[in-house]
């Protein structure tokens, strides 16, 4: 059997808001509370589970995804000016993408400072 991610724990100041952010980013939905998370189904697989935490350390979570799922991000980002999204850590919040492996990357802050990391091609 393969090993494969299930679930992971996402702390954050408000579940709800951080969670709601997350499934609108990637064209998602926000499931129904379960015990104290507000989860997040990513794929068949993998549940992103929201926990209301005291003062979040910001994180860094990296996605690979298809082209057709990042052209809808990428438009979700260019509506709204109020969300921080840029090519990378050397770049900063440029509201650029970047190159790296071959596709096509970008880097979005989310309200509680996590770093969600979306690209198309594994960087070699």
């Amino acid at each position: 059997m393969a090993i494969l991610m299930n679930h992971l724990i996402v702390p954050a100041a408000d579940r709800n808001e951080a969670a709601a952010f997350f499934a609108d980013l990637l064209g998602l939905r926000a499931g129904p509370p379960s015990g104290p998370f507000a989860p997040v189904g990513v794929n068949d697989d993998l549940t992103l589970d929201f926990d209301d935490r005291h003062q979040p350390q910001p994180g860094h979570y990296a996605f690979l995804v298809d082209d057709d799922t990042f052209d809808a991000v990428m438009e979700r980002l260019r509506r709204d000016p109020a969300i921080d999204y840029g090519s990378g850590p050397m770049n900063g919040w440029d509201r650029d993408i970047n190159h790296l492996g071959g596709g096509r990357g970008v880097y979005v802050r989310d309200p509680n400072g996590h770093s969600y990391e979306l690209f198309t091609a594994v960087p070699q």
